[in-house]
């Protein structure tokens, strides 16, 4: 379950953002380190501090003191301008595309889910170009839940977690066939071209591997 090469681009860049960040406010970051009970707690506090993963927050805190210098923040812009001219979109651009107050959950049965499911089918079209009509929803709906509860599935509802609630983004399924997991994403209209289809699909690789040890994961189109 690799990553592609814009992932892979986007990583690194986010990496090499969140280290300069942490350079250029060194001061601030600091005082949220040693303010911390625990390594723990700090990783959550310069996370918040520098709005990046707790992953890159943890590469902050493992800076060793040699890198702070001029030449090391200048080594990093110059990073962070490189990577930004091989990517197709900035992620300031597709905020949420980092994974950060982004995370999903497995699917349920309840009446919230089952109206997210309805409002994603309700894009699908039959063969001869005709929506699916309720009973087909339903229908669906009904057998990919059976198929989660038999694990040769495994759905789970975007969320962003930015508010005061969780707010549902999206949809993901991943579906067994063969030693191979179909991955697809539905993004909520509303919440499109904001980097969600990016940090879900990143989100899902961990998720898809603890259910399907073993197998490889193919990333279908959005639908």
């Amino acid at each position: 379950m690799t990553a592609g090469p814009q992932d892979q681009i986007l990583d690194r860049r986010e990496l090499a953002s969140a280290l300069l960040r942490a350079l250029e406010m060194r001061h601030e970051v600091l005082d949220a380190i040693v303010d911390s009970d625990d390594h723990a707690a700090a990783v959550r506090s310069v996370s918040a501090l520098l709005e990046t993963t707790e992953d890159n927050a943890n590469a902050v805190l493992g800076l060793q003191l040699g890198r702070l210098t001029r030449l090391e923040r200048d080594h990093l812009r110059d990073e962070v301008t490189n990577l930004d001219a091989t990517l197709k979109w900035l992620p300031e651009q597709r905020p949420f595309s980092t994974g950060t107050n982004v995370r999903l959950r497995p699917f349920t049965y309840n009446d919230e889910d089952a109206e997210l499911y309805r409002r994603r089918s309700a894009e699908q079209l039959d063969a001869d170009g005709t929506p699916w009509p309720a009973d087909r929803i339903e229908e669906e709906r009904r057998a990919g839940l059976n198929r989660v509860d038999e694990e040769t599935a495994a759905w789970f509802v975007a969320e962003n977690t930015s508010g005061d609630r969780p707010e549902c983004v999206g949809l993901v399924f991943g579906e067994l066939h063969e030693g191979e997991v179909d991955l697809a994403v539905w993004v909520a209209p509303e919440a499109r071209k904001q980097g969600y289809g990016t940090a879900v699909i990143k989100l899902s690789r961990p998720e898809l591997a603890a259910y399907f040890p073993g197998t490889t994961v193919i990333v279908r189109s959005p639908v």
